[in-house]
């Protein structure tokens, strides 16, 4: 399981505002799309909506889903067809391991937010960007990768917040802040269900079993799911449960995260998994940054942040979105799921395609609703994002 926290001190990286090395990279997205994550088109579909923002003069906040590891660099392709860079919102992590990768993502872009705390300078940078409407700025209000690009993760506040802090400051020039929802469309032009039934057999060996190849494909999915959530079961719980996919999963994730919840946090579960997991990281990597923890201590809580992972990722498998005769995205996507989560990488099983779908201009308010009610600022993004994937509203 790939780890995106870290129990090193926080160093804020800025952006970078130079164009040289942007363009560059730009130029050398698509080749390195097609050599990392097999990546061999991708199509933009309304990017005028953004040059015309751009040249009203509004303050400009794009909006993607975020399905793949692969977004940020796929947008890059919308960053060439309107001529003018992006920043990027970040996670701290991805600056952390690697100086290359650290060198590269700033150069290209994106700058560091801190997830696990009030990053309060990524923020002021972020309405920074909007006040001056210097470059575009990309958030993923999701906060994470998803895998299912049929489905929509709940959308983080923290978007809509920086919007209206920036739109407040432009509206004493009498000047706009717009967001402009994206939609990215994966496809799979090769054989999906040959390269799925390949990765079942690896898994079913993994797991000592003989492959099932008698089963069809859905049905051999099912049994590798069960066979894997009833080995966290018997993990967490002791045994294997009865009931739905849907009601063993909610028990599962459960199980997992209330003993902490209840040391860390006061047994505050709120909300959905991955804001839950957010609220133990906060909670639990200050001391660990800080340094003057045992080795032991350190350990226990490494374990924690692990198993706090492994809910999230338990989140990642909407139940019933693998049906009889599903997407083929659906079924590619699971079956990345299912690699990562055992083996931690994800190869390229065949040829992708993607297309970008630029949504029509939102206008930032300076106001919102009285707090309890749907955010219609949020409501409005999330409403274009689904209705250009094609996504049935919640």
């Amino acid at each position: 399981m790939t780890s995106v926290v870290s129990d090193k001190p926080y160093v804020p990286v800025p952006p970078y505002h130079g164009k040289l090395w942007p363009r560059a990279l730009s130029w050398y997205a698509p080749r390195f799309l097609r050599r990392r994550y097999g990546i061999r088109r991708v199509d933009v579909v309304g990017a005028e909506k953004v040059t015309q923002s751009i040249s009203e003069g509004h303050g400009v906040l794009v909006a993607p889903n975020h399905c793949r590891d692969e977004d940020p660099l796929v947008l890059s392709t919308l960053a060439a067809k309107i001529r003018q860079p992006f920043f990027v919102v970040a996670s701290a992590h991805l600056f952390m391991d690697n100086k290359l990768q650290a060198f590269l993502l700033r150069r290209a872009g994106a700058f560091s937010i801190y997830r696990e705390g009030m990053d309060k300078q990524a923020v002021q940078t972020s309405i920074e960007i909007l006040e001056t409407a210097s470059r575009p700025l990309v958030i993923f209000p999701e906060g994470h990768v998803s895998r299912t690009n049929d489905r929509l993760t709940p959308m983080l506040e923290g978007m809509a917040l920086i919007a209206r802090q920036a739109a407040k400051k432009r509206a004493k020039e009498n000047k706009k802040v717009v967001i402009h929802p994206i939609a990215t469309r994966y496809s799979f032009p090769f054989d999906v269900h040959a390269a799925a039934a390949r990765m079942l057999d690896e898994i079913e060996q993994r797991l000592t079993w003989r492959p099932s190849r008698e089963l069809s494909l859905h049905e051999r999915f099912k049994k590798v799911g069960a066979g894997l959530m009833a080995l966290k079961e018997l993990q967490y719980l002791g045994e294997t449960q009865e009931g739905t996919i849907d009601e063993r999963l909610s028990k599962l994730i459960d199980a997992i995260l209330k003993p902490m919840e209840t040391e860390w946090v006061g047994g505050n579960g709120a909300g959905h998994p991955v804001a839950r997991v957010k609220r133990l990281r906060t909670a639990m990597l200050p001391d660990m940054i800080k340094g003057d923890l045992s080795e032991g201590e350190k350990a226990r809580r490494w374990r924690q942040l692990e198993d706090a992972a492994l809910a999230q990722m338990l989140y990642h498998y909407p139940p019933g979105y693998l049906s009889e005769n599903c997407a083929a995205n659906r079924i590619i996507e699971t079956v990345e799921r299912f690699e990562e989560d055992l083996t931690g990488t994800i190869r390229v099983h065949g040829p992708i395609e993607a297309v970008i779908t630029v949504g029509d201009a939102v206008e930032v308010s300076t106001s919102r609703e009285a707090r309890g009610e749907n955010d219609p600022l949020m409501t409005a993004v999330e409403g274009q994002m689904r209705s250009m994937l094609g996504i049935p509203g919640e």
